[in-house]
């Protein structure tokens, strides 16, 4: 990586917007639905496959699977839910299941998802896995409420599992990402934060999320993550990038100034939810280095933008590097 810090070329189109958007609604559910929108995404043999946060009309929601071989059209939908809540089990769920990020872990050969459990208590972080997205496995909540906007690391560090989350702190102190460990999935602890929402006038200023599992390149860990903007007409979701160093998940060597991607179209703009870009799952081509990010628009519908690996870590090669390091951390290594 280089270490000195350029000033971005401002307005960086880094993803593109499919011709097809949106790619999935309601209409296209195989039973009755309000929205989808907000899913996982990981790519199984030769299909791409979707958990997709589905709202049913009492305002609750479950999670479907859709299945796609080119990844974008043709999609195999569950007849039913897939992953429901289970309230009678598992009381942090009584008001539904929301917004999967999906990370196969080789050495538990399973997918773990992270996903939002919603109830009278808040929401909160809970795990599950799947090997075949028939049968899935909870593994339960493991970090209290308020916190969402979780997504495993796929390898361990120091023999521990790591997971990017953001807990909601009391008062006016911002909603910031933060980074915890564990060595079974299960109890987690050496949490802090990974980095801060800024303040004042920045597109992400005071609230930030992770979007979709953290992706290893050859540079880092990359990172998109949403910002949250109060403004005089509500609340604009936009997209930034982070990069994370490789052995060191707590160091951050890169951060974008500027978002990346922001609600310009009909379908970002308007719908349950005006003016959200929020991605939770995206793929990525080994071969053509075509990184596939599905978001959802407005909490209503599943779009899709496509971007080039290269481009975006030239990109964060010209965004600033932290002025300062975590030095508790600092010497963790893989």
């Amino acid at each position: 990586m280089h270490q000195e810090s350029k000033t971005p070329e401002l307005y960086a189109e880094l993803f593109h917007r499919h011709a097809a958007n949106p790619i999935l609604t309601a209409r296209d559910w195989p039973y009755p639905a309000h929205t989808v929108f907000n899913a996982g995404a990981c790519l199984r043999g030769d299909e791409t496959v979707l958990l997709v946060r589905v709202e049913d009309r009492r305002g609750h929601s479950h999670l479907t699977v859709a299945r796609s071989k080119d990844g974008v059209s043709n999609w195999q939908i569950d007849s039913r839910p897939s992953f429901v809540p289970d309230p009678a089990d598992h009381a942090e769920e009584s008001w539904g299941v929301e917004d999967p990020r999906l990370t196969w872990v080789d050495d538990r050969a399973q997918c773990v998802i992270a996903y939002t459990a919603y109830s009278s208590s808040g929401p909160l972080v809970s795990l599950a896995e799947t090997n075949d997205f028939a049968t899935f496995s909870r593994l339960g909540p493991v970090m209290p409420p308020e916190n969402k906007d979780a997504a495993v690391f796929p390898c361990r560090f120091k023999n521990r599992y790591a997971m990017i989350h953001r807990p909601v702190p009391t008062g006016n102190s911002g909603a910031h990402i933060w980074i915890s460990f564990s060595p079974d999935l299960l109890h987690w602890g050496d949490h802090q934060i990974l980095f801060h929402a800024r303040r004042g006038a920045w597109w992400d200023a005071n609230k930030t999320g992770l979007g979709p599992p953290p992706l290893e390149t050859p540079e880092g860990w990359l990172i998109v993550y949403h910002g949250v903007r109060v403004t005089a007409g509500g609340c604009l979701y936009r997209l930034g990038l982070a990069l994370l160093d490789l052995e060191n998940p707590c160091r951050v060597l890169r951060r974008s100034d500027e978002w990346i991607l922001a609600p310009e179209l009909p379908y970002e703009r308007q719908g349950d939810v005006n003016g959200v870009v929020f991605p939770c799952g995206w793929t990525m081509d080994k071969t053509s280095g075509e990184i596939r990010l599905y978001y959802g628009g407005a909490d209503t519908c599943l779009a899709l933008a496509t971007a080039q690996l290269s481009d975006l870590l030239t990109y964060l090669r010209t965004c600033p590097a932290p002025q300062t390091v975590n030095r508790r951390t600092a010497t963790l290594s893989a």
